[in-house]
């Protein structure tokens, strides 16, 4: 049922992306008079097509769905009849044809800044910037962090939730900057911590780097819940079921989620006595043996094949939901789409220098993942997650590498310089070039999605 719902998922935010991507074209040809032949979701053999419309544009969806195109009238693909060259792609102005190229790019934004605007308006859940136990020996203990305290700012930017401030976090890092935060006691105090981020590695930045700073979320002292169980997992062999709550491991007394994860994880092919309580009754001793996997780095750890969780009731204080009106929500849709644009052209301008690990880089296997992951945790997730796919793909389109929208934006404002059009041998090898980038582009990411496979 997982795998149905990962590939549905993923099915569903690819089709969407590509279709307003490429209806961006389509939409923008249509207005500067450019005929188009055919809109096409997917490249290959037609699985469907059906013409209609006055210039009887074929719509297709083909077999292989990763991507699509808008096929238009242009004389470098075939004869053109005298009376349609004044419709031709090629015989356009260079304005128009840019503006042609950008609108795909420009479609997935504006998806983004939409998805942004309805989610900000109907309000996203969060939890709380709590600062949990702070690590000795760590730049948040240096700051003068205190388990307890809130987040109120980082730099001048407010912080509503755990995600904001690991989202401003992980910008200020990329930086190696120091940056001041604004906390607030339990008590009401009002204080600020100097955070030095300049010893973090692109392997920390990779990894959990918040953790690595000393920083972890507030966790109540509460014993955990297990939620959904894997059907194949440890837990489902050992007879855990969803709604059991921990209270011992061994002879240890479990008080919150992350000390129960710790344990599974230092203790992989150990068999463990879980003492549970099930519907407010507790059950005889459950003994569960954690599997092995290996990590990135080398360390074989444990997992159970289930999610932890706690209570909802008694984490609901620790919740709090985001919400803004019609205009402010817009505001924020735009800034939100505006910063993750340019931090993720600065994440690649890093992991060119070598500044960030290339294995950020993520292919279509870890994205079918998330889209699988942020489904079953809702609707909320899925269309955060939508959004973020959306910007990635726009960025990702602009890039100066021939065959992307990027290339031909190059060549056309090399023409502007020019004078003319590039010539076609030059283009030629532009392409050649473009196909070689994007294919190494292409198996890195997928190397890195089977490590991350083969890691777990």
């Amino acid at each position: 049922m997982t795998l149905l719902v990962t590939i549905f998922a993923f099915v569903v935010a690819l089709g969407c992306l590509i279709v307003v991507h490429e209806f961006g074209h389509y939409l923008v040809a249509r207005w500067c008079n450019v005929k188009v032949l055919r809109f096409s979701v997917g490249f290959g053999r037609p699985l469907w097509s059906k013409s209609w419309g006055r210039d009887r544009t074929e719509w297709v969806v083909a077999v292989f769905p990763l991507g699509g195109y808008v096929k238009m009238l242009d004389e470098r693909e075939g004869e053109v009849p005298a009376a349609e060259l004044s419709r031709a792609f090629n015989r356009q102005p260079v304005s128009k044809r840019f503006a042609i190229v950008l609108a795909g790019p420009v479609a997935n934004f504006l998806l983004a800044i939409a998805l942004y605007w309805v989610l900000f308006m109907h309000g996203v859940p969060g939890i709380k910037p709590v600062v949990g136990p702070v690590a000795p020996n760590t730049a948040a203990a240096t700051a003068g962090f205190v388990a307890g305290e809130t987040m109120v700012k980082i730099g001048d930017e407010p912080v509503k939730t755990w995600q904001d401030a690991r989202w401003m976090l992980l910008r200020h890092a990329v930086q190696k900057t120091t940056v001041a935060i604004e906390v607030r006691s339990e008590k009401g105090e009002i204080a600020w911590r100097k955070l030095d981020l300049s010893g973090l590695t692109p392997a920390d930045l990779d990894d959990d780097f918040l953790r690595r700073l000393g920083l972890t979320r507030f966790q109540p002292n509460l014993p955990p819940q297990v939620g959904r169980v894997m059907p194949d997992g440890a837990a489902a062999r050992a007879g855990l079921m969803t709604g059991d709550e921990i209270v011992g491991i061994d002879d240890s007394r479990i008080e919150n989620i992350d000390q129960a994860i710790r344990i599974i994880r230092d203790h992989p092919e150990r068999v463990l006595r879980f003492e549970v309580r099930r519907d407010g009754v507790a059950l005889p001793a459950i003994p569960v043996m954690p599997e092995a996997y290996t990590d990135k780095d080398g360390r074989k750890l444990g997992r159970i094949g289930a999610v932890l969780q706690i209570k909802q009731r008694a984490f609901e204080k620790y919740v709090v939901e985001v919400r803004y009106g019609p205009l402010e929500s817009a505001g924020k849709a735009l800034a939100r789409t505006w910063d993750t644009s340019v931090f993720s052209l600065k994440m690649l301008g890093k992991m060119i220098v070598g500044e960030v690990s290339l294995k950020n880089l993520s292919g279509p296997i870890t994205i079918a993942d998330y889209a699988g992951q942020s489904a079953q945790s809702g609707w909320i997730s899925y269309l955060l997650f939508l959004a973020l796919i959306s910007i990635s793909l726009g960025v990702l389109n602009l890039l100066p590498i021939p065959l992307l929208d990027g290339g031909h934006l190059m060549y056309y404002m090399l023409e502007v310089f020019k004078g003319s059009p590039i010539s076609d041998k030059a283009i030629e090898i532009g392409q050649h070039v473009g196909m070689a980038l994007l294919f190494s582009l292409m198996a890195f990411a997928l190397y890195n999605d089977i490590t991350r496979l083969i890691s777990g």
